[in-house]
């Protein structure tokens, strides 16, 4: 099975191909230049996979939580190379990506979401499968979830804009932190291999984002 998968959601910008197994990858720091890298990157990785556009059985897309531009650019992509071949379409959990690719057993993640607030979410590894303990959401750093014991591996830039208070929410769960930890492509396509393996997937005009937030900025009277 062939797929690409591509995420944007963050500062950072990533495509992989996933050939039956093995990875190809490009990322990089994007800043404000996703549009421009993305399709270059996906291009690149389809060469280095020595595969065209129509040996793909499915695209992937980072869905979300993250950056409001960031995901509709992945999902924008993912929808313009899937229209002219009808290749089906996954948006997968940004932050369950991260779990996956943390290396750790039970995650939190954690993504600065700007204005005070972060984007949480909390999974389990049991076998190939992640187990969403805590769904994602957008809180303040402060507010986020209580979580079952367990040792905990935090990860995301929400624990670099707020590691203390986020330290001290969890306190004595917190076994270990990345806080440079971003979602990657390849972990993308990772989670989207056995969604397409069982015919999942949607029409190119089905993709969507997942905002979690329906704001982007702070009103004058809250800044």
């Amino acid at each position: 099975m062939n797929l690409l998968a591509l995420d944007a959601s963050t500062e950072h910008c990533s495509a992989a191909v996933w050939r039956d197994g093995a990875v190809f990858e490009r990322a990089a720091r994007a800043g404000q230049s996703h549009s421009e890298m993305l399709i270059a990157m996906a291009d690149a990785a389809l060469a280095e996979a020595g595969l065209k556009l129509q040996a793909l059985s499915g695209i992937a897309f980072g869905a979300g939580p993250g950056s409001f531009t960031g995901l509709r650019v992945a999902c924008a992509v993912a929808q313009g190379l899937a229209f002219p071949t009808d290749i089906p379409l996954a948006g997968i959990g940004t932050l369950r990506a991260m779990a996956a690719g943390c290396g750790a057993d039970a995650v939190i993640c954690c993504l600065d979401a700007r204005m005070g607030e972060v984007y949480h979410a909390a999974y389990r590894r049991a076998g190939d499968e992640w187990i969403e303990v805590s769904a994602p959401r957008v809180c303040a750093p402060g507010a986020v979830p209580e979580l079952p014991s367990a040792r905990w591996t935090g990860c995301g830039s929400g624990f670099a804009a707020y590691g203390e208070v986020l330290r001290q929410r969890y306190d004595a769960l917190l076994e270990d932190v990345i806080a440079d930890l971003v979602p990657q492509a390849r972990d993308l396509a990772r989670l989207a291999a056995p969604v397409f393996a069982a015919g999942g997937g949607v029409p190119a005009d089905a993709a969507a984002p997942f905002y979690v937030r329906d704001r982007v900025a702070l009103k004058t009277d809250e800044r």
